[in-house]
């Protein structure tokens, strides 16, 4: 077992194209969606609302002025029921999710998931992943009213976990994630999942193709840095 790494550094992890694999269950459960409110939803249009929460999109897409706050919650619980019947029959964890978890822990890092889905996609997910007992916070859409990239979802986990914004590493795939991570003054890690390139992810501090490539020590090492600007900036402002 490693050496604790620091007890005062925290990862959070989003899920979807993190923790899960979970494009095609996704694009799927939109599709079905789409058909039955009478109006398209491209792939385009799809990958443009990753790291959105559902009932954004669904207000979005289809609810000016034709859909009540009720049934957009109704299609919103609908959509992501849709979701984890699909994913549940054939878990598609994310490569290295459930090592890279564990190393961590093992590291002694305080561990979060902060996600836009709702609190049932995040059980199923730690659930499959065998890793509910290493995390010490999982904030979801439900948690928070605003969506990313604006950073509530972050920050509220960060709180939960007790540890500074700039002690937070927070590993994300889209876009929008990561604006939220920096807009939170925490590191941006993206991983690039299907779906997103490099440049849509240009505005993180580390990109990486999967989590393989990541470990407690590259990822102290990260906040380290982070750490030392942090206080230089605050040794230049006295």
């Amino acid at each position: 077992m490693p050496n604790p790494v620091s007890h005062s550094r925290a990862v959070i992890f989003d899920m979807d194209g993190v923790l899960v694999d979970s494009y095609r269950a996704h694009w799927q459960s939109w599709h079905f969606m789409a058909d039955e409110l009478g109006k398209g939803l491209t792939e385009a249009q799809f990958v443009s609302t990753f790291g959105r929460t559902s009932r954004e999109i669904i207000a979005e897409h289809w609810g000016a002025g034709c859909l009540t706050p009720d049934e957009i919650a109704a299609f919103d619980q609908k959509k992501e029921a849709l979701y984890r019947d699909i994913v549940a029959r054939d878990f598609p964890e994310m490569d290295g999710a459930g090592e890279l978890i564990r190393e961590l822990a093992a590291a002694g890092f305080r561990l979060a998931v902060g996600s836009s889905g709702p609190p049932e996609n995040v059980d199923l997910a730690v659930e499959r992943l065998g890793a509910r007992k290493y995390f010490q916070a999982l904030v979801t859409g439900k948690d928070v009213t605003r969506g990313k990239p604006d950073p509530q979802v972050f920050l509220t986990a960060a709180s939960r976990l007790g540890v500074a914004p700039h002690d937070c590493a927070v590993i994300e795939d889209a876009p929008v994630g990561i604006a939220a991570a920096n807009a939170a003054g925490m590191v941006s890690i993206a991983l690039l999942s299907t779906g997103h390139t490099r440049e849509s992810v240009a505005a993180s501090g580390l990109i990486v193709n999967s989590l393989r490539e990541l470990s407690p020590q590259r990822i102290a090492g990260l906040i380290d840095v982070a750490r030392g600007k942090v206080a230089r900036g605050i040794e230049s402002a006295v």
